[in-house]
């Protein structure tokens, strides 16, 4: 059996897309395996909850009790995956809490296979903190992701070693649009019958960019 993946969507700095990247891989798990769960770790609106408050539950690591409610959920090997929008104003107390407990051992034992979606950046915060999660997480379990809303080049040399997905950006008027509560990127797929729209090949070219990335993470789960 493959162990249960959970996906880590995070970034030292605000704005840099998580949330927008947190619902593409929530609504893709979702159509895909029918089931999926979310956890939203933030304080600024809107959130993750906003979008999919079906499959989203508000999550705190400010103390111990929250820190052992979401581990504990963290390390279920229930076959569903998971997914956390992680807030970059708590990016550091989370992954100094995931290396105190020992998260990534404790997630092995469970069956469960914890992947970081780090939001890549140029300035020096970022990569000061992609160069700790390095030093922290297995190099099989940290994934780059390429906004290119935030960062239009080549990434910077300090990550560009590593896996990666690239989400292109979205015009102005079309990121309005999707940046609505109710706006759902399944739901405008199956309800839009122009598929040559530009939202619409988005939307398709990012779930494809991410069935590719979860192949291959089957892949290193199965081996």
């Amino acid at each position: 059996m493959l162990a249960t993946p959970v996906y880590i969507i995070c970034s030292p700095s605000p704005q840099v897309g998580k949330t927008l990247i947190a619902r593409l891989l929530s609504e893709f798990l979702l159509l895909k395996d029918g089931a999926a769960l979310s956890f939203d770790i933030n304080v600024r609106e809107p959130s993750l909850c906003d979008y999919l408050p079906d499959i989203t539950e508000r999550a705190c690591v400010g103390d111990t009790y929250g820190k052992m409610q979401l581990m504990d959920r963290l390390v279920l090997d229930d076959g569903v995956a998971k997914v956390i929008d992680l807030g970059f104003h708590v990016f550091d107390e989370f992954f100094k809490m995931c290396y105190q407990i020992g998260f990534v051992e404790e997630a092995v034992r469970s069956h469960v296979a914890p992947f970081i979606l780090f939001v890549a950046g140029a300035d020096r915060v970022s990569l000061r903190s992609y160069a700790s999660l390095r030093w922290q997480m297995p190099r099989s379990a940290l994934i780059t992701i390429q906004n290119e809303f935030v960062l239009r080049h080549e990434l910077p040399g300090a990550v560009d070693h590593a896996r990666a997905l690239r989400l292109c950006v979205l015009p102005a008027f079309l990121r309005t649009y999707v940046d609505r509560p109710a706006f759902s990127f399944t739901g405008y797929l199956r309800s839009e019958n122009d598929s040559s729209s530009e939202l619409h090949q988005w939307i398709r070219r990012n779930y494809m960019a991410l069935r590719e990335l979860e192949l291959s993470v089957m892949l290193q789960r199965s081996s």
